[in-house]
């Protein structure tokens, strides 16, 4: 098994676990794989990962959930999910798992190469989850792909550290990655470097203190940039404010705790920087359109 339950009292997590090639920090297989892996429990159940997962379709229907939001997968799909993501892995509408002509990767955060792009892609937060990929496309990355699986392939199992092939599978994903960080944003926007690199130290101050301040000002002054320069970076990359993108953030983690764990909406509350529960009721009502009670009842 690749994917194992941690043993977390609050969220179901998975944990990266290569058992064929132990070691190793990446693996990849057929999606078909998984029926085999999971039970049909596991893999209908949102889960957290705390590694990343692509996945490149490239024949069959189903459709995914990330972070609440729904995913139709297809020929040309490819789907990111990034380490503390909850998902559901694709499946059919009667919640059988999808019959996809698939390949599935899996790697740690540290396996790829540390490279500027690479490090974007991996690392933002708030980057894209799913591309719908034109045919030229999904020939590169398919074919990128299946060299990787091929190469992935030659690792034996059981053996010892080989540092030569653990490099080329790196440059092979580099590669991958790369391709990948070039694509078009799948909502059209590009945003310029000087921004773009304003949006990453923020997306990445956010997710160590969203828990702590849910203030613009707080985090423009931690990064030294004025509010102004902030928010303009976020709309550019979102095409939302930087408060807005905070309360995004805070909103999500909260429907996080709400459904996949059984604490108390106080304890949520305080989790998240609250310093009375009725001020989060009002902020969970106003962002999600729903009491955290109703929308725990509803997605239960």
């Amino acid at each position: 098994m690749s994917v194992v339950k941690s043993g977390h009292p609050d969220i179901p997590e998975f944990e990266y676990r290569n058992s064929q090639r132990p070691g190793k920090g990446i693996e990849l297989f057929p999606f078909a794989d998984l029926a085999c892996r999971l039970t049909t429990e596991k893999f209908g159940a949102p889960h957290r990962i705390d590694f990343h997962q692509l996945i490149l379709v490239t024949a069959g229907n189903g459709s995914a959930t990330v972070d609440f939001a729904n995913h139709s997968c297809g020929p040309g799909t490819l789907l990111h999910v990034r380490p503390g993501q909850v998902q559901r892995l694709p499946t059919t509408s009667d919640g059988r798992l999808a019959q996809l002509d698939a390949t599935v990767l899996l790697c740690t955060r540290d396996f790829p190469l540390r490279l500027p792009m690479i490090a974007e892609l991996a690392g933002d937060p708030f980057g894209p989850t799913s591309w719908s990929l034109p045919p030229d496309e999904l020939v590169i990355l398919d074919r990128a792909m299946t060299d990787l699986l091929v190469e992935y392939r030659r690792v034996e199992p059981d053996v010892g550290s080989d540092t030569l092939t653990t490099d080329v599978l790196r440059h092979l994903l580099a590669a991958l990655l790369l391709r990948i960080a070039r694509l078009p944003h799948p909502n059209g926007s590009e945003p310029d470097t000087v921004s773009a690199e304003t949006f990453r130290r923020f997306a990445h101050e956010l997710e160590r203190s969203f828990t702590t301040t849910r203030q613009a000002n707080d985090y423009a002054a931690r990064l030294g940039y004025s509010l102004k320069t902030l928010s303009r970076a976020c709309l550019t990359a979102t095409g939302h404010t930087a408060k807005q993108v905070i309360d995004a953030r805070v909103a999500l983690e909260a429907k996080r705790l709400l459904v996949h764990t059984d604490l108390p909406v106080n304890t949520i509350s305080h989790r998240l920087g609250f310093s009375e529960p009725s001020n989060f009721g009002k902020f969970f009502t106003h962002h999600c359109g729903q009491t955290p009670g109703e929308f725990r009842t509803v997605e239960h």
